[in-house]
């Protein structure tokens, strides 16, 4: 069945029952959808893809009344905080108290809750408010996709036992059905048994991981990178290239027993990976398998460390506590035998072959190379990468095959950066978020800020980090501003019912380099579900909502009074 052989799973845990927040004087009337109908499902929102995009989506538009149907590729919901592997997710400084919506940083209050309630911590980690399990240095909040997973789930639960949310998961939409600028219907398949349901609605989000419904909808698109000339911005291609999209990778985690071996089978196409010199631009300094890499905002060369025994590296960052999600030292003496770590580095980004718009062969054997280099850089580290010592490779380093929840140790679906992006009403440019282009645009003084959009519906930072592409471009990392984000970015030129809610709304190839992030696509998912139930209540259509000066004020109004925030505090925008 097609793109379903990259999708296992072992099924997932359960974990405590979150409460839900009492909001219903914000609710508004529940609407005439229901489901089941004799061909089909209808509700008032159909969200195809349960990443953190379409969870965030869902949730709004359930708790203000309306119904919901949610489908999802892979066994699990959660997109890059669980089935992509990425459960270190990257954030900003000031996370903990701003520069999200409330709902997002809930959530990361309740992992950090099932810890606290379900795990053997010291009792100096129970006490801290602020945990992170794993310590890892590159989030505050680094821990188990499997717990994200069960809170995530627990969230869903009352909504999926009173018939409010019906969650298909393993679920694939492989065709739409269009009236004009309207989406009339989605087709889902089951990618268990390959029976297929018809999915009927006013409304639709795209919260897919490659923007999915786009081409299916007949909604304009564009892709890759754009051209300096036609967006002005300073870091874009001096050509446009819609097959230019950023690398992926397939993440895995391990753990060490150092007097154990658990060297894997020599994957098959390993003598490739550890040959190979990637042929970027600027130069990459030498070979992909080995612990150096392109600084990504200088370029040049970088040594790192890797010691899985938690001994210091030197001035270099030591890999193994770099996406570390169990730091064995919160739990009591002698429950982990090892810390677990998270590989996502830069030895395992796949990208030699893009996979946006191109045939299903094309596709598939991107996966397969994409999967076969992680392999091999685990195979690396276990057999050839130099110690301290002098020797070569931790044979002891175990791939946790249950942390991923999948039969060959790999995430269930790959950590996508760049996904086809709508042509939108209003597009964000580097010239909005970039720090130095702002300056040259706006000038000094308003330089210190990113632009002030009169639509904002939420918030976010992240620096612009653009990994390397399959244009064989290296990486592109530069200096941004606290940005806001605008209503028109989520609102398509032409088709009226489908809002986007994934790293697929009005951004460049830059600048998506800054919202593509794990709170920043909760931050849209939210706005996105909240939006669609708003103008369900007023009787209108997104796109009359920004058009209107009373009915956006009040739009923001209603999202600023279930905790989004539309404008960073004045002492850090």
């Amino acid at each position: 069945m097609k793109r379903r052989h990259f999708i296992q799973s072992l099924g997932v845990g359960s974990g405590y029952l979150m409460t839900i927040p009492n909001i219903s004087s914000n609710t508004i009337n529940r609407h005439s959808h229901s489901f089941p109908t004799n061909n089909g499902l209808s509700a008032d929102l159909v969200i195809a893809g349960a990443g953190m995009g379409g969870c965030a989506a869902a949730l709004a538009a359930l708790r203000n009344g309306l119904r919901v149907v949610m489908t999802e590729e892979t066994d699990w919901i959660g997109g890059q905080l669980t089935q992509q592997g990425l459960s270190c997710p990257d954030e900003h400084q000031w996370i903990e108290f701003t520069g999200s919506t409330q709902s997002y940083r809930d959530l990361r209050n309740a992992i950090r809750k099932y810890y606290v309630d379900h795990y053997p911590l010291t009792e100096t980690a129970r006490n801290n408010p602020i945990l992170n399990p794993g310590a890892g240095a590159v989030s505050r909040l680094c821990h188990e996709p499997r717990v994200a997973l069960s809170v995530l789930l627990d969230l869903f639960a009352p909504y999926i036992s009173s018939g409010k949310l019906i969650l298909l998961t393993e679920h694939k939409i492989i065709n739409a059905d269009i009236n004009n600028d309207q989406v009339a219907g989605l087709n889902a398949r089951s990618l268990q048994t390959g029976k297929e349901i018809i999915l009927r609605a006013p409304y639709f989000i795209d919260a897919t991981e490659l923007g999915e419904l786009l081409p299916l909808t007949k909604t304009e698109y564009v892709t890759g990178a754009e051209s300096r000339q036609v967006t002005k911005e300073l870091h874009a291609a001096d050509k446009a290239n819609p097959a230019h999209n950023q690398a992926f990778t397939f993440c895995f985690a391990m753990d060490y027993l150092p007097e154990e071996n658990h060297v894997i089978d020599k994957p098959e196409t390993y003598s490739f990976w550890k040959g190979l010199v990637p042929d970027l631009k600027p130069a990459w300094p030498g070979k992909l398998l080995s612990l150096s890499y392109s600084n990504p905002s200088t370029l040049e060369p970088k040594a790192l460390g890797f010691d899985p025994t938690g001994k210091p590296t030197g001035q270099m960052l030591n890999l193994w506590n770099y996406r570390r999600i169990i730091d064995r030292n919160n739990f009591q003496p002698g429950y982990y035998q090892s810390d677990i770590t998270i590989v996502n580095w830069p030895q395992n980004d796949y990208f030699l072959n893009n996979i946006i718009d191109v045939d299903e062969k094309t596709f598939q054997s991107a996966i397969k190379q994409g999967k076969q280099l992680s392999l091999s850089l685990l195979y690396w580290l276990q057999t050839e990468a130099p110690r301290p010592d002098g020797g070569f490779g931790w044979s002891g380093l175990r791939l946790r095959r249950d942390i991923m929840g999948t039969e060959d140790g790999l995430a269930k679906y790959p950590y996508i950066r760049e996904s086809r992006r709508i042509k939108a009403i209003f597009t964000v440019l580097e010239e909005h978020v970039g720090k130095e282009n702002r300056k040259i645009v706006a000038g000094e003084k308003a330089g210190v800020k990113a632009a002030d959009f009169f639509d904002s519906v939420g918030i976010g930072y992240y620096h612009i980090d653009l990994h390397p592409d399959t244009g064989k471009n290296n990486y592109i990392d530069f200096a941004s501003l606290p940005f806001q984000i605008p209503l028109g970015a989520l609102l398509p030129q032409r088709v009226q019912n489908l809002i986007p809610a994934n790293k697929n709304i009005g951004t460049t190839h830059i600048t998506n380099g800054c919202y593509r992030l794990h709170p920043v696509e909760w931050s849209i998912g939210e706005a996105a579900g909240m939006l669609i139930a708003f103008s369900i209540n007023k009787k209108t259509v997104p796109h009359a909502v920004r058009e209107n000066k009373k009915l956006l004020e009040e739009f923001q109004q209603f999202i600023q009074s279930q905790g989004i925030t539309t404008h960073w505090p004045a002492d850090i925008g």
